[in-house]
């Protein structure tokens, strides 16, 4: 059974972004998405998520479906928020062990959990932020741009995360980093007007 499927999407923001866009995603599969800047990646991922409309066409969800975005950017509602904090907004009461799981997980030092997030490096940053969608436990997760802000070293770490993943969990990452994109896709989606 399938995840998602688009029929005939389509996204005009004034123009054309994507048109005739037909996709399905099935548990498991890893999804690059490629086109230039400008395309409709960060529309399109934010769509799927639930957080935008298509101008035309479709999307049909598998009942129950749980998913998680990680933006390009830190919402600034979280800026003041702690490394901790931020993670643990996105778990229930009761569970707050999770959040820890989920920064041990991504190897965010200890002596950066309590830092506010407007003092953590950009590429620390994207990591919190990547814990937080983790613990919600999504059958499919969207990453925009996940290598911004990170050294070799951090993206190799991300690469390995990416592959550690339940194996029923769906990714979509859209970025420019076709290298890692070849590491972790399994296909990719090109978007052209």
């Amino acid at each position: 059974m399938s995840l998602l499927n688009l029929k005939d999407a389509a996204i005009t923001l004034g123009a054309p972004l994507f048109a005739q866009l037909d996709l399905t995603l099935h548990p498991g599969d890893r999804l690059a998405l490629v086109a230039p800047n400008g395309r409709g990646k960060s529309t399109l991922l934010m769509a799927l998520a639930g957080l935008g409309e298509l101008t035309e066409g479709q999307i049909t969800r598998k009942r129950g479906l749980v998913t998680g975005l990680l933006a390009q950017d830190v919402p600034a509602a979280l800026a003041d928020l702690t490394a901790r904090e931020v993670v643990l907004q996105a778990v229930e009461e009761g569970e707050e062990w999770r959040a820890d799981v989920a920064l041990d997980e991504l190897e965010i030092p200890e002596g950066l959990r309590d830092l506010p997030m407007h003092g953590l490096s950009g590429g620390w940053q994207r990591l919190v932020m990547l814990a937080r969608v983790a613990v919600g436990e999504p059958d499919l997760i969207l990453m925009d741009e996940p290598t911004n802000h990170l050294d070799l070293a951090r993206i190799g770490q991300l690469q390995r995360w990416i592959q550690g993943l339940a194996r029923g969990v769906a990714v979509i990452v859209a970025s420019h980093d076709r290298a890692f994109l070849d590491d972790v896709a399994t296909r990719t989606l090109f978007l052209r007007d």
